[in-house]
């Protein structure tokens, strides 16, 4: 417990302490030329797992002199080379229109390649809608997607519903997406509709405090089907000329508790976390550093199955979360939370430096989840292999784009073409995958089998 409390104690002096650093950093970087030096041995080991399943579909003959040109620059943060010498970039915390960001998720990986992003993790709040487009446009960039989801959910320390506060988590899925996928769909509705019904009282609020917003106008920002969230309430704000800036809008009324902050349908996030667990996907705490009593939060959400939290921002490493990161045995992620609104404030898609250990401590934990995930999926399709099962594996799992077309005819070739692009040999060389493989062995795919692009040899 002395430990917690002087955690905790110590989480305020060290993140406004953190940007400060953070510049005098780079300035003495810059003055000294930032000299670089190679990767040890653990590092270079990390970093050639991280980058066998990055370049799961590619050859893999020139990682290991790949992983010796790995380097770290002064300050430990890793330069992870990959193939052809460029940066193995993991990008683990974006936003699409599919939500509250303001890119479609085409323009998103557009933008994520440009900045030399390898790996693609669309988190949408409380949605997966916009993954299959991502997957889609990622195939013509090389860039592998990781199927995520932010949940927006209520925790409320020992009952105390006075002290309750929101807590976003993050959902990391496998290649084929969540297990259960119809469970975790209709846990995400009914947030998405409770999304609605806080959106029309934020503008009532509003209202009340003398400023007309309409509902029509949130609306049309939003975007059809998509769930209305603060930002969109701001941004009208912003067009009706009620506030100057998004900052503004949130700063004087939509923040947590202000005057015109509203809670919608949110479960509580022991309930999420479970739900996550229960649907095959690693459960990531988002912006622990927004939350009112991060320790309570955590030794809560630990009991509940979360695996890791933000602690890596594109402003550098706050200790103090990391510290709690190590007390209560999670893993330390981050990302740039980018939403493509502009401006001086927003992180930039791929610029959080994630060290290549961080992203091998990550996989080691997510990896068995996904293949167990996707072990569920596929035995599902060979006991009832139906169409709808088999767009469920396609939905999220179609194969990336290279030279040739083939058609899947049978059950088998989910096995030979498309299971090589998502597990390594190792996961796959066990006897649940023979037996499912026997199972799928028989089966024929109805309407002409489903087209997806292969590798031509």
């Amino acid at each position: 417990m002395v430990g917690d409390v002087h955690v905790l104690q110590s989480i305020n002096n060290s993140s406004k302490d953190n940007s400060r650093k953070a510049k005098e950093k780079k300035k003495k970087k810059k003055k000294r030329g930032g000299s670089k030096k190679k990767m040890n041995v653990e590092q270079s080991l990390a970093f050639k797992s991280v980058s066998e399943w990055v370049f799961l579909d590619q050859s893999s003959s020139s990682l290991v002199s790949s992983a010796a040109s790995c380097v770290v620059d002064d300050f430990g943060v890793q330069k992870c080379i990959g193939r052809g010498g460029e940066k193995v970039v993991f990008e683990l915390h974006s936003h699409s229109k599919c939500s509250d960001g303001f890119l479609s998720p085409s323009k998103l990986v557009e933008r994520a390649h440009g900045n030399g992003v390898k790996v693609l993790a669309l988190t949408d709040h409380d949605t997966l809608s916009g993954i299959p487009e991502a997957v889609e446009v990622a195939r013509r960039y090389g860039i592998k997607i990781i199927p995520g989801v932010e949940i927006s959910t209520i925790f409320t320390p020992g009952g105390d519903a006075e002290a309750e506060e929101p807590v976003h988590i993050l959902a990391y899925y496998s290649s084929c997406g969540p297990s259960r996928s119809e469970e975790l769909e209709k846990f995400l509705a009914n947030i998405r509709d409770g999304r609605f019904l806080r959106a029309k009282n934020m503008i009532l609020k509003l209202n009340n405090l003398k400023l007309p917003l309409k509902w029509e106008h949130v609306s049309r920002i939003a975007g059809k089907g998509v769930a209305p969230g603060r930002l969109h309430v701001a941004r009208a704000m912003v067009e009706a000329g009620y506030v100057e800036t998004l900052k503004q809008a949130f700063s004087r009324y939509l923040f947590d508790g202000g005057p015109a902050y509203s809670t919608g349908s949110e479960p509580p996030a022991e309930e999420a976390i479970r739900l996550i667990c229960d649907t095959g996907g690693v459960a990531v705490l988002a912006h622990p550093w927004a939350l009112k009593n991060p320790v309570a939060v955590m030794k809560r959400l630990k009991e509940a199955g979360l695996h890791g939290m933000e602690v890596h921002r594109s402003d550098g490493k706050l200790a103090a979360y990391s510290d709690l990161a190590d007390v209560h045995g999670l893993l330390k992620l981050g990302g740039s939370d980018y939403h493509g609104r502009g401006g001086r404030n927003e992180s930039e898609l791929g610029s959080v430096n994630l060290p290549v250990l961080a992203l091998y401590d990550f996989l080691k934990v997510a990896r068995p989840i996904w293949c167990n995930a996707i072990r569920e999926i596929l035995e599902s399709y060979a006991k009832e292999p139906t169409d709808s099962n088999l767009e469920t594996i396609m939905r999220f799992g179609r194969t990336r784009g290279f030279k040739g077309v083939s058609l899947l005819s049978c059950g088998k070739d989910l096995i030979d073409r498309c299971l090589p692009l998502w597990l390594t040999n190792e996961e796959m060389e066990n006897a649940e995958f023979e037996a499912i493989k026997l199972k799928l062995s028989n089966i024929s795919v109805s309407q002409g089998g489903v087209q997806v692009l292969i590798e031509s040899k």
